[in-house]
């Protein structure tokens, strides 16, 4: 069973325990005739300790660069800051700012007009991004990405302790075999001519350096590849994308880490926001074998749109031998519109941190035209906005487990727990997308005591609503309903044994 291999343990946790009765919380009422809830034991135990959370975040592209970030109304601008960073809300602080490579200008039908990234099943003009050099011989033109830069600015002012991130999802169009920043033609293939590595690698040191002597944003960390290792990037394609082979990229880290020395940079390079899990895995093993380029990696980065428990596992011990940070940067679904699907990417979000275990979990898109991954969703023909149902989802993770809480045991697929840097607060979250009303038993018989528990549920009529608190009945069982299609989130004073 997949709990059995997720971590070894040398006896069973706990025997058989007496049950409280169901403590009463404002959630839906279940239909008459229904089945009684499924009873569910949960065991928390803070003897096992994982990683620690450095952040929750996003991708600025696109909606910073094109959509909210050109809105003339700077109330409604800020006030979207405001929901993604304030520490009640979202509690955001890791921001990833895409550097744009820039598309050939004959590409637009009329200079300033849709391109192909806009037509032809692409995703529209919101992801057209501008680049900073228009051909070789061409200075740097700063001005060039002010929107998504405006925004980075204002999340900076709001949120003094941002991390930000730089990634690449193409070179600049003239460096690349197609003329093309979008792929190669066929995709699937390198793009990037061999006699622009070196150029390709001081366009991302010259932005990371103007960055940092410009605005006083030093990035964290510099991504240079973007789901490399696939074949979805094509000459005329729907978004900037480029393949480069894993061979490539052990090159390219191997050009790009001296000149970032050289630049006076502290940035790290982070390596190689692959798509799917088989491809990261695929990938950690070719740089295991090169022997070298790890030592100018700093951090792992994957996206987790496709993969299996297993391979989440496969990741962790991996990750665990390079001794390198993982952060999941980029992940969505492909399913379509609705409560049950935020519900599920927000069960991706708990799988990811149990199995995984990245110190780090990060969205796609924060804000889009749609719910299917966005928090915030914004009007395609005016500057107004509303919230998802997925905003609440994320907010009864993000709001409560903490940048510095340490993730700890629990033993439910669908339930994830942390612990605060001083030991005195537990956070347990738990999804329901089963089909069925549960009952669920926490048994936090592994902590010296606990107080009254704070709890917040999520449903599709409850917007992170508090109710009644509950506290822990006989054998340090607490008990708490959770009907289908929930989130219900815990904040249990605790102490722990010495």
């Amino acid at each position: 069973m997949i709990k059995t291999m997720l971590k070894p343990r040398s006896i069973m946790f706990f025997a058989a325990l007496s049950l409280t009765a169901i403590c009463a919380l404002p959630v839906p009422a279940r239909a008459a005739g229904n089945a009684a809830p499924e009873a569910v034991p949960v065991n928390i135990s803070p003897r096992l300790r994982y990683q620690t959370v450095e952040g929750w975040g996003t991708s600025l592209c696109w909606w910073a660069a094109n959509v909210i970030g050109k809105w003339k109304d700077e109330k409604k601008v800020d006030e979207i800051i405001d929901l993604i960073t304030s520490p009640d809300k979202l509690n955001m602080n890791i921001f990833r700012y895409n550097i744009g490579g820039g598309d050939d200008p004959s590409h637009y039908s009329t200079p300033g007009h849709l391109g192909h990234m806009a037509q032809n099943g692409g995703h529209g003009q919101r992801a057209e991004m501008e680049g900073f050099k228009a051909s070789a011989d061409a200075p740097y033109d700063w001005t060039k990405d002010k929107d998504q830069i405006k925004i980075m600015l204002k999340i900076r002012q709001r949120r003094p302790d941002a991390i930000f991130e730089a990634f690449s999802n193409s070179p600049p169009y003239w460096m690349t075999y197609s003329g093309c920043a979008s792929g190669n033609d066929p995709g699937g293939i390198d793009n990037l001519k061999p006699e622009y590595y070196d150029a390709f690698c001081d366009y991302l040191v010259a932005v990371c350096k103007h960055f940092k002597d410009t605005y006083g944003i030093e990035f964290h960390s510099l991504e240079p590849f973007n789901e490399s290792s696939g074949s979805a990037w094509h000459y005329l394609g729907g978004q900037e994308g480029c393949h480069f082979d894993l061979s490539t990229q052990i090159e390219i880290i191997k050009r790009l880490y001296p000149r970032m020395q050289k630049a006076g940079l502290k940035t790290i390079i982070s390596a190689s926001d692959e798509a799917k899990l088989s491809f990261f895995i695929a990938m950690l093993n070719t740089y295991l074998d090169d022997g070298k380029v790890l030592d100018y990696v700093g951090q792992l980065n994957v996206h987790t749109y496709a993969g299996t428990d297993p391979q989440r596992m496969t990741i962790s011990g991996l990750v665990n031998k390079i001794g390198k940070p993982l952060w999941q940067s980029e992940t969505g679904t492909p399913d379509k519109e609705g409560f049950t699907t935020n519900l599920k990417l927000g069960q991706k979000c708990i799988t990811d941190m149990r199995l995984m275990k990245p110190v780090a979990w990060l969205d796609w898109q924060v804000a889009e035209g749609s719910d299917t991954h966005a928090s915030i969703v914004n009007s395609k023909t005016d500057e107004s906005y509303h919230l998802s149902r997925y905003f609440f989802v994320r907010m009864q993770i993000t709001r409560f487990i903490k940048q510095g809480y340490t993730i700890i045991d629990s033993d439910q697929d669908n339930t994830l727990a942390a612990l605060s840097p001083s030991g005195k607060e537990l956070v347990i979250c738990f999804i329901n997308v089963s089909g069925k009303d549960q009952s669920v038993k926490c048994n936090l018989s592994w902590f010296a005591s606990s107080g009254p528990a704070a709890v917040y549920v999520t449903s599709a009529t409850q917007d992170c609503e508090r109710g009644a608190a509950i506290s822990a009945g006989s054998g340090g069982i607490l008990e708490f309903p959770a009907p289908n299609l929930t989130i219900t989130t815990l904040v249990v004073p605790v102490t722990l044994r010495d």
